[in-house]
């Protein structure tokens, strides 16, 4: 708790003063100016995080929440307040020391208005009533075995989640020997709790988005032998199809731009916007890469807030944002 504190008041110290800004505007295409203005600015709203993660938006209460995995803690951002704990523990409720990032990850507000957290060390999702606190178990096996440590999830209209479930968040990671499911999956869970794998193939599957449509699930790739966007047609029963590589970031990661593909949000007309090497990269429907919104960080995840049109965006010690010229799908 000491260490909190600390964190917190060093955070908070960062908050005051003229609001800094950072990192700059790269456009491939002149499109890229249609979804952010030439002049607009990243700014830093926090820093002194060890790892930010999960960013979501709570419109009842105009408030951002967003994860630091190694902290075990789920941070509060409001404007004009500033920065408080929201909830700790996040993600591990053991006594003994877990891994280096025991918290929890991927955060979203559900349709019925608690927020879901992706757990690491509890290797489980939860969801819990924002206002009254309480954490209720959603899944935390499959087949009779134990997640990994989840990472990100997304909600369709009907209930149903979809979450990546790579090893991040274990001891040893890849190597730990408490892992019971081979496969680092995207898991699918139902309305009516059941869960069941949908995705099997990928090596490190991490930030999940869903197409306006919600006839597409955009699965991002951390790993830098394989960094692909994957799109994979969502079938009537929920199951997924084989996918296909929608984007692929090898060229940026041969550039020596820093960051992996991680987090991944799609805005109202179909546009992606992913982290990855160098910041945030904005691409089209059609995979096209039409610029980047390079952070200086190595950049984990984003959400939409505000009004839908403010894209904030969680980059390793801090907490930032950009005005955009576009909103967010299903905000």
């Amino acid at each position: 708790m000491k260490n909190l504190i600390l964190l917190l008041f060093s955070i908070a110290l960062s908050g005051f003063g003229q609001q800094k800004t950072t990192g700059n505007l790269v456009a491939l295409d002149n499109a890229f100016y249609d979804y952010i203005a030439k002049d607009a600015k990243i700014e830093v709203l926090a820093d002194g995080f060890i790892w930010s993660e999960g960013p979501v938006w709570v419109k009842e209460g105009n408030f951002l929440l967003f994860s630091d995995a190694p902290q075990n803690t789920i941070f509060k951002w409001k404007d004009g307040e500033g920065i408080s704990a929201f909830l700790k523990p996040s993600g591990y409720t053991g006594i003994l020391p877990y891994s280096n990032e025991p918290g929890s990850n991927g955060l979203i507000i559900n349709n019925n208005g608690e927020l879901v957290a992706c757990e690491h060390g509890d290797r489980r999702i939860s969801r819990m009533p924002l206002n009254q606190g309480g954490k209720v178990t959603v899944a935390d096996t499959w087949n009779g075995k134990r997640f990994n440590s989840p990472n990100d999830i997304v909600e369709v209209s009907n209930g149903t989640y979809y979450f990546t479930d790579p090893p991040y968040g274990l001891p040893k990671q890849q190597d730990d020997t408490s892992r019971e499911i081979e496969e680092f999956g995207v898991f699918k869970i139902d309305p009516n709790g059941d869960v069941s794998m949908v995705v099997s193939n990928l090596t490190r599957p991490n930030g999940v988005a869903l197409s306006p449509n919600e006839k597409i699930l955009y699965v991002n790739q951390s790993d830098s032998n394989a960094p692909y966007i994957m799109a994979y047609n969502i079938q009537n029963d929920g199951k997924l199809d084989s996918g296909r590589i929608f984007f692929d970031a090898t060229e940026l990661q041969n550039a020596g731009l820093i960051g992996s593909l991680d987090g991944i949000k799609v805005a109202k007309d179909g546009t992606i916007f992913s982290t990855g090497p160098s910041g945030v990269l904005v691409l089209t429907p059609n995979g096209k890469l039409l610029g980047r919104i390079e952070t200086g960080q190595r950049t984990a995840n984003c959400t939409w807030g505000d009004d839908g049109s403010v894209l904030y965006m969680t980059a390793h010690n801090y907490l930032m944002r950009i005005q955009t010229k576009t909103k967010g799908v299903r905000f």
